[in-house]
């Protein structure tokens, strides 16, 4: 049982939540929604006890468990000695039940192996395998399915279903989202409070967007009053009186207590534009892999790995986590040398590389000081892509390690359309989005002109791309892409 009763929270000069009331009785499953920046990671942390609201009461009855979106950094697995005493510390289960769990999500790993060395996928469903495990009285899921692939995501809606207890769970998934829930937790930025809406995601947005579309309308009407009274103050200009002047002081109050009210419009009921620069021209085929083959430890990840990569087409790289797909897109950029093999770059090729760890940013930057040590576009340029990213120009002074995980991607995502690349790679570009950001980030690319390789174990966002052809790995097999057909997924 979670009762919220009038909750308000900030810090600073920011308020995240004001005046918030919301309850949920045991057993029910609640998705926690809200754009990036919103404060669904900060309203985790008043549940765990973690920190305090500033006003109201907020009470959790019951042990309070919780999967972190970023399962690297999670301590517990750092220092486990091996998969099953960081799954079972307190050896509630036999080894073989462990194994069993362990092979139903395909983690293929011995119980004696460090958790540490698996791969990003892998180590979430550990962590998620670890809470099911202890099973809380609440459980708290922070982007479950980040760097999980299809098997995975498939284990999530089925534990989802099947948890006794209380289950909230933060994820831009929509399929995710869609089954099981009972009820909607949605964090509104514009007016910093947290709403309740009975039913899955779908009821959600149907009744959110009847709400945005009143939103608008108001704003419109709003606008439409002001621009009467400004022009109704352009007639009143000439008036000299003393009676006149007041006349004008009184519009004039009235515009102003208009615009204090003017509702900010969401970012999904604006328009999403994009105009880029077109990437630098290449030959047919700027990027070839032949033959690739690599091993680690005596576990071959990949074999006689081939791809061409022509000129302005879009590739999906698809297959299981530890299929080595993260692997082959490092020896595509040559970060990491195969054992035997080779890659055929043209001379004109120019990769934009966009990775989940954000190794290409300096923390320490601003993001207005790396655009200008990066871009060579002029700032009349720059301004409207980063803007449609949603990075107005005072956000431009922020320091790039302040940023969340979203704005992050966004930023990244934003600065490989701001050079002049002629083939992108993107390893999951979705990961840490909200559905809002999925859609800006899905525009931007659709737009792009160059060739595109990318990793996405989302859907609707590989849908929306249309790519040309699908790799599969481990299976090492290239088809055309046929849309909505489920054969692309499993070879």
């Amino acid at each position: 049982m979670i009762i919220a009763k009038n909750i308000s929270y900030g810090y600073s000069r920011l308020t995240v939540y004001e005046e918030s009331s919301f309850s949920i009785i045991k057993g029910e499953l609640v998705g926690l929604v809200g754009p990036n920046g919103a404060g669904k990671s900060t309203l985790f942390k008043l549940l765990k006890g973690e920190d305090s609201t500033t006003t109201g009461s907020l009470e959790v009855r019951g042990k309070v468990g919780y999967v972190p979106q970023e399962v690297k950094h999670d301590p517990d697995l750092e220092s486990a000695i091996d998969i099953q005493s960081y799954l079972d510390p307190e050896m509630k289960k036999e080894m073989y039940e462990l194994m069993i769990m362990l092979e139903s999500l395909e983690v293929n790993a011995e119980l004696d192996t460090k958790p540490k060395n698996l791969s990003g996928g892998q180590r979430t469903k550990l962590a998620l395998l670890r809470a099911i495990i202890q099973e809380p009285d609440v459980l708290l899921l922070d982007e479950p399915t980040n760097f999980l692939d299809t098997e995975g995501k498939r284990f999530i809606m089925e534990f989802l279903s099947d948890y006794p207890n209380t289950l909230i769970v933060i994820s831009h998934d929509i399929n995710l989202l869609d089954q099981h829930l009972d009820k909607i937790i949605a964090i509104n930025p514009h007016t910093k409070r947290i709403e309740e809406y009975k039913g899955n995601y779908s009821k959600y947005v149907k009744l959110k967007g009847n709400n945005d579309t009143m939103l608008k309308k108001k704003f419109e009407n709003d606008q439409k009053e002001i621009n009467r009274m400004k022009k109704s103050l352009q007639k009143m200009a000439s008036g000299a009186t003393e009676k006149g002047a007041r006349a004008r002081a009184n519009v004039q109050t009235r515009i102003d207590r208009i615009k204090e009210k003017l509702p900010e419009l969401p970012k999904e009921v604006k328009d999403i534009k994009f105009t880029l620069p077109d990437p630098q021209h290449t030959s047919e085929i700027p990027l070839q892999a032949k033959d690739i083959s690599i091993s680690f430890e005596g576990n071959t990840i990949l074999s006689d790995v081939s791809l061409a990569i022509r000129r302005g087409e879009r590739i999906v790289l698809y297959g299981p986590n530890g299929a080595g797909k993260s692997t082959f897109i490092k020896i595509l950029m040559g970060r990491l040398q195969p054992d035997t093999g080779e890659i055929i770059r043209d001379e004109e090729l120019h990769i934009g590389y966009y990775s989940q760890e954000f190794e290409t940013f300096d923390f320490n930057k601003t993001i207005i000081e790396m655009i200008e040590e990066k871009c060579t576009l002029s700032m009349t340029q720059i301004f409207p892509i980063l803007g449609s990213f949603n990075f107005p120009r005072p956000k431009l002074y922020q320091k790039i390690g302040s940023l969340s995980g979203g704005e992050k991607t966004r930023l990244s995502i934003a600065m490989l359309m701001l050079q002049n690349y002629n083939v992108l790679i993107l390893d999951e570009p979705t990961t840490y989005l909200d559905m809002i950001s999925q859609r800006t980030i899905l525009e931007a690319l659709k737009s792009y002109k160059g060739a595109m390789l990318f990793v996405s174990h989302t859907e609707e966002f590989v849908e929306g791309l249309t790519p040309n052809r699908i790799m599969l790995l481990p299976e090492n097999k290239i088809k055309y892409w046929i849309p909505k057909d489920i054969s692309n997924f499993n070879g």
